[in-house]
């Protein structure tokens, strides 16, 4: 069985589940998700320069109302649960845990652990962190021994 340890920062959509279902074919696949908040993962002002980059004003604006620290505990898990419950009925494997601080350490542990076959990072772009090299994908390439795919994240 191929397994993928797949970083999200929000819940996964039906989209997104049938985009990391399929990259390989018709292979057995197995996930282990570790979920970080965004609330946890960027300060507030770059998250608005990537929101003013993509054209969306609204959100720019309304950054500083993303739950933080214990605030975002509660809809972490249930954001997980759901992530776990969707990638199940596609008929994967999957376990996961919410990540509340140093999420690439965590990672390194899972894929050591686990012994993963890839990372996965699936996030909204964060065109700030990507350009200085910052984001998790480009910092996680550094820290696993497996390859490291970036895919953005699907809205709903």
């Amino acid at each position: 069985m191929f397994t993928s340890v797949l970083m999200i920062e929000k819940p996964l959509t039906s989209e997104d589940v049938d985009f990391v279902t399929t990259l390989h074919g018709d292979e057995e696949i197995s996930f282990i998700v570790l979920l970080q908040p965004r609330g946890d993962q960027a300060d507030i002002l770059l998250r608005a320069i990537d929101d003013v980059a993509m054209g969306e004003l609204k959100d720019a604006v309304h950054e500083g109302e993303e739950p933080e620290g214990a605030d975002a505990e509660a809809p972490a898990a249930r954001g997980l649960e759901h992530s776990l419950a969707a990638l199940h009925a596609a008929g994967c494997a999957a376990v996961g845990q919410v990540v509340e601080k140093h999420p690439l350490d965590r990672l390194r542990e899972v894929v050591d652990e686990s012994r993963a076959d890839e990372v996965i990072v699936l996030t909204a772009p964060h065109y700030v962190e990507e350009f200085f090299h910052r984001d998790w994908a480009s910092r996680a390439r550094h820290k696993v021994g497996v390859p490291v795919l970036k895919l953005f994240a699907h809205s709903e």
